[in-house]
């Protein structure tokens, strides 16, 4: 879990589970299922016993304008103040929330679900689903989640085209830190080569990693245009290297920094 700065002291801090953005149920779930994630994962810290409902009051007095109001608030696909994008959405806010629900009501119906209607059905299902766990102690309520969220596909019928957009979210949360770390050494610590002669074991070596881990990344490099990959005078499959065999990386920084931007994915604090 990771804290949340914005929480105003001496309140409790609000903590979110880390496999949430991995996990993809934010492009599944209605808007406020990130706020009830965390709300949930707060209500999982060792040191809180009782209901979301008491916690909501412990924090927000009851009110929390991110989850719609409290736990009865209806749920929505987008929110009732924000500004809305016509040129993304030229339909409207009413016709594309309608449509959001037609496509999430048919989902759950087909996997034999209930569909939920406000927050607190929403967190019956996260019990149901296994998202959460919530147990009856000589203590009191006492919540849980699993290290490892179920995933979306292992409970719903995606459609293709959602399949593969979080599959692509979770290869890029893989490979991000990856590419990163091999950049970061090829330019703090070789200075932009345009070329370098060396090996999968030399760069996991220079970066902490294992060898498949470099040869990811380096496959991620040449597809995106950032790189090549050569033996002797021949080009090279980057992902049929051999971890001990040297190779030729010629880089292209100005394909690189015109069309990438460096961005770091790392995990923040711990469950």
């Amino acid at each position: 879990m990771s804290d949340n700065p914005s929480v105003p002291g001496p309140r409790r801090d609000m903590a979110m589970h880390n496999d949430w953005w991995a996990s993809g149920w934010e492009h599944v779930l209605p808007r406020q299922g990130f706020p009830l994630t965390m709300l949930i994962g707060t209500a999982s810290q060792p040191d809180f016993t009782g209901s979301l409902d008491e916690l909501l009051q412990e924090i927000f007095e009851g009110h929390w304008h991110l989850i719609g109001g409290d736990l009865d608030g209806a749920l929505t696909f987008s929110w009732p103040d924000e500004e809305w994008d016509h040129e993304e959405k030229p339909e409207g806010r009413e016709a594309s929330e309608a449509k959001c629900w037609e496509k999430f009501g048919a989902m759950l119906t087909a996997a034999g679900f209930p569909v939920p209607r406000t927050v607190r059905d929403l967190s019956e299902l996260y019990l149901t689903w296994g998202l959460a766990h919530r147990d009856e102690t000589p203590d009191g309520t006492r919540w849980s989640m699993p290290s490892a969220l179920p995933l979306p596909g292992d409970l719903l019928p995606l459609d293709a085209e959602l399949t593969e957009r979080l599959d692509s979210i979770r290869w890029t949360l893989r490979t991000g830190p990856l590419v990163d770390g091999l950049i970061e050494h090829l330019v703090d610590d070789l200075g932009e080569p345009q070329e370098v002669l060396t090996s999968l074991d030399r760069l996991a070596t220079a970066t902490g990693r294992d060898a498949d881990d470099v040869r990811i990344a380096l496959t991620e490099l040449v597809e995106a245009g950032d790189a090549q990959v050569y033996r002797g005078q021949e080009q090279a499959d980057a992902e049929r290297l051999e971890a001990h065999r040297r190779f030729r990386l010629v880089m292209n920084w100005d394909h690189f920094h015109e069309n990438r931007m460096l961005l770091s994915v790392e995990p923040t604090g711990s469950d």
